[in-house]
């Protein structure tokens, strides 16, 4: 469950899509997961079911744990592209999650979660399930699925581990066209009937690398590692088309302080083309200075410091280019508005008991 108190820097301020922390939500008491799991087979086999996030185990990488930074575990591409943002914190959705080791390096994930955790409607999505309580079984489902393969993974080997995972999402709703109405003219015209036209369905894919290339000596887990994920989905009813990021962690190099962390990576989330149309559309029909989106970047380093067995430090720094791609949507609550560049310092202490 969480508690989450105060408002969103990225929410309230910067109306960005790389949201600057991972634990942003509106104001609420929620049930996030709660499912029942079973395992077989000397955990070869793991099916679970009930209300499930998908962020820990599709589309993840190890090494982003220390960043702050929302995108840096579940990518910005599925959290604006998915309705209600995809089985992700703040809301996880209800479904069934089947895990198969076929063999210690190769195993297979699929799920099956309802299409919209949030269901229909207008407004905030975490505002229509406030308490994570509402259950939905009835929308249009969610299939996503991972293969992955690992080597050099097991405890004690020499050689330096790595994976790579191939995965991708089917969703069988709905999907507002990112340029056309549903009387097949720009939104942006004044004989737009001012609802989108409706494409049947999305997909997308993605691609997880992540690679260790050094080990402090007589350690499993110390060292360096680093990551690269790819993903992209068809431009028409997407905000966002592709989406990339990669990144570095070193791992308690230092043997005083072993398990300190620290990271950096970079972001970057274009804008679909089609919704580059239809800021183009305005430019023509509507005012000849209104910004076209392009995309946006992120650049990202955390360090967390150990101030004694569970208890953490975890300074960070957050420089967003192009937030919202430069410019808000034209259906926000601020629609055109031009957005400069952020710097965001952070800072988060963890206690674990």
């Amino acid at each position: 469950m969480f508690q989450i108190h105060g408002g969103g820097l990225s929410r309230g301020s910067l109306q960005n899509y790389f949201v600057v922390s991972g634990i942003e939500a509106l104001p609420s008491t929620r049930l996030y997961e709660a499912y029942f799991e079973k395992r077989w087979d000397n955990k070869k086999v793991s099916l679970k079911v009930g209300q499930l996030a998908a962020d820990s185990e599709f589309f993840n990488t190890k090494y982003t744990d220390v960043l702050t930074n929302a995108s840096m575990g579940w990518p910005a591409i599925t959290s604006l592209d998915l309705p209600s943002g995809g089985p992700s914190p703040p809301l996880a959705a209800m479904g069934a999650r089947l895990l198969v080791n076929f063999t210690d390096q190769l195993s297979v994930l699929g799920g099956i979660f309802d299409g919209d955790q949030a269901g229909p409607g207008p407004g905030d999505p975490q505002e229509r399930n406030r308490y994570g309580l509402n259950f939905r079984v009835n929308d249009p489902p969610l299939l996503l699925g991972q293969i992955q393969y690992a080597w050099n993974n097991k405890k004690g080997d020499p050689n330096l581990a790595g994976q790579i995972k191939f995965g991708g999402w089917r969703h069988f709703g709905s999907f507002a066209d990112q340029r056309l109405a549903s009387n097949g003219v720009s939104l942006a015209s004044p004989t737009s009937t001012g609802e989108p036209f409706l494409l049947s369905g999305d997909i997308g894919g993605w691609m997880v690398f992540e690679q260790k290339i050094y080990r402090v000596p007589k350690s499993d887990d110390r060292g360096i590692g680093i990551f690269a994920r790819v993903s992209g989905a068809p431009a028409d009813r997407n905000l966002i088309d592709r989406y990339a990021d990669a990144g570095i962690e070193f791992i308690g190099l230092d043997d005083h302080r072993p398990d300190d962390k620290f990271g950096i990576a970079a972001g970057y989330a274009h804008v679909s083309k089609r919704a580059q149309a239809l800021d183009v559309d305005y430019r023509t029909l509507v005012d000849p200075v209104w910004p076209v989106r392009s995309f946006e970047g992120l650049f990202t380093a955390a360090y967390q410091y150990q101030i004694k067995d569970g208890w953490t430090l975890q300074p960070s720094l957050q420089y967003i280019i192009h937030p919202g791609g430069g410019a808000t949507s034209p259906s926000s609550a601020m629609p055109g508005k031009v957005l400069h560049n952020a710097t965001v310092l952070g800072l988060r202490t963890t206690l674990k008991f």
